[in-house]
């Protein structure tokens, strides 16, 4: 019999994540915090959406933040998803590898 330990990431009282990797655990609790604090901040400016819609609109900005913080500095979002598509792309091509 094997022992496994796994991590269980909740948020609102949802199950959003179980995983045998604390590490990857740990990263998901930090996004979805983030994320968070995303919505009070816009909710704070005058953003009024429905609490799903503002959910997924901060966890999409929480988990592209390289990608959005390129876009403040400038760098067209064309060029952006380009890099992105190219980063999935070597990333299929490392599994296939294996």
């Amino acid at each position: 019999m094997a022992i496994i330990t796994k991590y269980v990431v909740e948020h609102k009282g949802v199950e959003k994540l179980v995983t045998t990797d604390k590490k990857e655990a740990d990263k998901y609790d930090k996004m979805l915090e983030v994320a968070d604090n995303l919505a009070e901040f816009m909710h704070a400016k005058g953003i009024n959406l429905d609490e799903a819609a503002m959910e997924q609109l901060s966890v999409m900005l929480s988990k592209n933040k390289d990608s959005v913080g390129k876009l403040f500095k400038g760098v067209q979002a064309n060029t952006v998803l380009k890099d992105e598509q190219a980063e999935v792309v070597e990333l299929e091509q490392v599994k296939s590898a294996s």
